[in-house]
């Protein structure tokens, strides 16, 4: 099956402005591609904010990377692109972005395996931690391969996220969802904890990926798995009137806060 190169052209134009204005990137960080046909696939190229990017700056390339049409340079992480595109036949598209708060539990080294939002269960189900790889080379992509068949988003240590799609706007969508998860995940945990869903109530979610075309089976952790619930809040979470305190009181309140979060960052 082949698609009209000048619609994905201008689909992948619409995501990296929408990813641009989003925060998902900065300057000329990021890169999205779509599949052609099998032998070839259309990919922002390097060097270009992907807030400013036009549809004749695209690059098409063969399945080894060679450049066969366009006067710029395909992004350096082309490799990573074509490795999803072979190992996994249904993606028609690939984003990669630094949304950041995906980015942020990346960097912490945490991943996005707790079920707790519908949507995400369904869509989803669990965002595993990559092993960091050096950008732009293979190491970068190899340790994503054995993930790809049963994950479709994934935080790449010290680096960013992936999603995968069946077409350019089903990649940023979910990459999308990813942020949004990331971002509700952090704000639960400064206010209290997350409250994870047992066994039961995921099932009942899972049981309709096939409904929507859900094509991964992965699940993510629930109360009634060997890790428990027991998810620790990012600070301690106080019950207490502030301003009833005396000043020492706050300082000292103050100053044990303050040692929790640097604890965490450690």
């Amino acid at each position: 099956m082949s698609y009209n190169i000048i619609t994905l052209k201008n689909q992948i134009v619409e995501v990296g402005k929408r990813m641009y204005d989003r925060g998902y990137v900065a300057s000329n960080d990021g890169n999205i591609s779509a599949k052609i046909d099998d032998e070839r696939i259309v990919i922002t190229p390097t060097g270009v904010s992907k807030g400013f990017i036009t549809a004749d700056m695209m690059v098409v390339c063969d399945m080894e990377g060679k450049v066969l049409n366009g006067d710029k340079r395909a992004s350096s992480e082309v490799f990573m692109h074509i490795q999803v595109y072979k190992d996994r036949p249904d993606v028609n598209s690939v984003c990669h972005s630094h949304p950041p708060y995906a980015t942020g539990y990346a960097v912490a080294g945490i991943p996005l395996d707790k079920c707790v939002l519908p949507e995400v269960i369904i869509a989803l189900g669990n965002i595993p931690l990559v092993e960091y790889g050096t950008p732009g080379t293979d190491e970068f992509y190899k340790p994503v391969v054995p993930l790809l068949k049963d994950y479709d988003a994934f935080l790449l240590a010290n680096h960013g996220a992936l999603t995968v799609g069946n077409d350019v706007l089903n990649a940023y969508h979910k990459m999308e969802t990813l942020e949004h998860f990331a971002h509700i995940t952090y704000v639960a945990q400064q206010v209290g904890s997350l409250n994870v869903l047992n066994k039961e109530q995921v099932k009942k979610l899972t049981d309709q990926r096939e409904k929507y075309g859900i094509r991964t089976n992965v699940g993510c952790v629930t109360c009634e798995t060997d890790e428990g619930c027991e998810i620790p809040s990012s600070i301690p979470h106080y019950e207490f009137n502030f301003q009833n305190l005396s000043n020492s009181e706050k300082e000292s309140l103050v100053h044990e806060i303050t040692n929790s979060i640097l604890q965490k960052l450690k």
